[in-house]
């Protein structure tokens, strides 16, 4: 009985094993025959020439059909060069090598700025020479009532003395109503730059000393052109600028004139154009007096600079006007003096003759000049003229 169990239950462990046995078979069977098919397949196409047809949907690309008789070619990938340290090692960048570009550049800019400092220094050397300093304080000191021209006249003189090279000759039109100062600032330039260049240097011209008559204008011209001929030369032989200084310019002739603006022009020879003329006159005294008048409420220093830039360019208009001559100046009108600039004259005029400065002795004299009247000012009709005779009958 128990042999015959052993048996039954054996039998079915063996027909299991059996038939998986059989499964793997099939399967192997049919995997060899779908590989010899694919092998068989893969052999006939290339020689047909033909590609089998897509199972999935049709796609439309503008992709070119592959070459037949040949597979595509794949595009190699560009290895990247990389530079392998050691772990135990320092990464270091590459030496750079100096380049002479940048020497030349730096030496370049050394010279530059040698010459920038060599040519302050010359403007410097130049300046010093003819002391502008001093004739500031001068101006300050003697003229009264008159900053705005000083110091447009200063301005002027500073940026043509500056250097020794011009491209044309400095005339300044010094003009303005009687008893101003316009001859006293004259005889100061002049009396400076006799100090500081030469006296065989300047040339102080007054018209009705030297050429009164108008007959003798024509011989007047000739001496006059031949005096600034040789002032120009002995000044480039002593590399100076020489100064001109013309007063009663309103009286001067109509040869005159033409002379002296040949004088002033630009295309000339070196010499003549190293050179500083001062014209002194009145004309544009009419202009000058009705600006004055009509913008007396000015008081602040910046407003009436703009303003005496203003007159400069009206008075020049009716220099022109003139003539010519004045086409090429720079003007500086002086303005009208007002009492407290009257009061000053007669304080300096009785300190230079002696006399005790008493204040209520100069109000009484400054009153007994006559005034306009403009709002709350009072400006001299013929400024500090009538000073020096007043203070004389003391």
């Amino acid at each position: 009985m128990e042999e015959e169990s052993q048996t039954e239950t054996a039998a079915p462990s063996i027909s299991n094993f059996s038939s998986k046995l059989r499964a793997m078979v099939r399967i192997r069977r049919k995997y060899q025959v779908m590989k010899k098919r694919r092998a068989e397949l893969g052999g006939e196409l290339p020689r047909s020439g033909l590609l089998p047809r897509p199972t999935g949907p049709e796609i439309f690309t503008f992709d070119q059909l592959p070459v037949s008789g040949g597979s595509p070619r794949k595009r190699k990938k560009k290895k990247r060069n990389r530079v392998m340290f050691p772990n135990d090692g320092r990464r270091y960048l590459p030496a750079k090598e100096r380049s002479r570009a940048k020497n030349c550049l730096f030496l370049l800019s050394i010279i530059v700025c040698v010459q920038v400092y060599n040519a302050i220094e010359n403007l410097d050397d130049h300046l010093q020479r003819y002391d502008l300093e001093g004739l500031e304080k001068t101006l300050k000191r003697e003229v009264f009532g008159q900053r705005e021209a000083a110091e447009s006249i200063l301005e002027l003189l500073s940026d043509y003395l500056s250097t020794y090279v011009h491209n044309k000759p400095l005339v300044i039109s010094i003009n303005g109503p009687s008893g101003v100062g316009k001859s006293h600032l004259g005889r100061i330039l002049a009396r400076h730059f006799r100090s500081v260049a030469s006296e065989e240097l300047v040339l102080q011209y007054f018209m009705l000393h030297h050429c009164p008559l108008e007959e003798n204008a024509p011989h007047c011209a000739q001496e006059l052109a031949t005096r600034i001929s040789d002032m120009v030369n002995r000044a480039e032989a002593e590399e100076k600028i020489p100064v001109f200084i013309f007063d009663e310019v309103e009286f001067m002739h109509s040869p005159l004139l033409e002379y002296l603006q040949g004088f002033f022009r630009a295309n000339q020879t070196n010499e003549y154009l190293n050179a500083v003329y001062v014209l002194i006159s009145n004309i544009g005294q009419a202009e000058i007096t009705k600006f004055v008048l009509q913008n007396s409420s000015s008081n602040d220093s910046l407003g009436k600079q703009k303003l005496t830039q203003e007159l400069g360019r009206q008075v020049k208009r009716s220099l022109v006007h003139y003539h010519p001559l004045w086409a090429d100046t720079d003007v500086v009108p002086m303005w009208l003096l007002e009492k407290s600039h009257v009061m000053e004259c007669f304080l300096d005029e009785m300190t230079r003759e002696g006399f005790y400065p008493d204040t209520s002795h100069i109000e009484r004299l400054a009153a007994e000049i006559s005034y306009y009247t403009a709002g709350n000012r009072e400006y001299s009709r013929n400024g500090c003229k009538q000073v020096v005779g007043k203070v004389n009958l003391l």
